[in-house]
């Protein structure tokens, strides 16, 4: 064999388009398993969607309530109107606005969950206006389906305050309120009323997002080992036959 083959820098090249492939090749098996664990996690979720609805003593009697996230459930009890937050920059159907969210507290318990009401349009002339959002005083009864505080967009330093808010922290806004709040929220869900829309978006995990990254790392680990051979093995080896061939003393 020539040293054009087997020289030091042959080795390097080797050595370094096997890290590469190797790397490459490992995150693309790293986005598979992301992807199947979430796959995994939206069956979980999808099962606990075709659950019986929780009413009030099944929710309050679990023992982790955590566990009833995204179960359907329906609820009574008295809202507290007062405390009513306007969620701003909160998209749905392509429009930004607010998140109507009201706590309720819940019949037979002094135990009190946050209800993610719907959504409203915001009024860009004056970001300050809120809408009147009817409230019905006494006792209601609330369907939707147990979901996670709501979400936050960013972090700011200390708590907010007032009726407008970006984010809501559960903890600190029982302790403003003064209400046994519970450690999950409840998102309503039905027909419009009260001013409200609830076309909320299905939970999406971004399987198909791992799917698309582990094909870029594969793709690119097929292109470096198809380089390596090409331009060390191939391409050398036909450049070694083209030059034996020009040498061969003609007849």
């Amino acid at each position: 064999m020539t040293p054009t083959l087997y020289g030091p820098r042959f080795w390097f090249v080797t050595a370094a388009a096997l890290l590469v492939a190797a790397v490459t090749f490992s995150l693309g098996q790293w986005q598979l398993s992301r992807a199947a664990q979430k796959e995994a996690l939206q069956s979980a979720i999808e099962s606990q969607g075709r659950l019986a609805a929780l009413d009030n003593p099944a929710l309050l009697a679990m023992q982790n309530i955590t566990d009833a996230v995204h179960r359907p459930a329906t609820l009574s009890g008295v809202w507290q109107s007062g405390h009513t937050v306007f969620l701003d920059n909160r998209p749905m159907d392509g429009k930004t606005g607010f998140v109507v969210v009201t706590p309720l507290a819940l019949a037979g318990s002094p135990q009190v969950i946050l209800v993610q009401r719907g959504w409203v349009p915001r009024n860009f002339t004056d970001r300050t206006r809120l809408p009147d959002i009817p409230t019905p005083p006494g006792l209601v009864t609330v369907s939707g389906r147990i979901a996670p505080p709501p979400s936050k967009l960013y972090e700011f330093k200390g708590a907010e305050s007032g009726r407008i808010r970006q984010n809501m922290d559960l903890p600190a806004f029982a302790g403003e309120i003064a209400l046994p709040l519970l450690p999950v929220s409840m998102l309503q869900t039905g027909a419009a009323s009260e001013g409200l829309l609830r076309d909320w978006a299905a939970p999406n995990l971004g399987v198909e997002k791992h799917y698309g990254y582990a094909f870029q790392w594969f793709g690119l680990c097929a292109l470096v080992v198809f380089l390596y051979f090409w331009f060390q093995i191939i391409s050398p080896l036909r450049l070694k036959r083209l030059k034996q061939t020009q040498e061969r003393p003609t007849p």
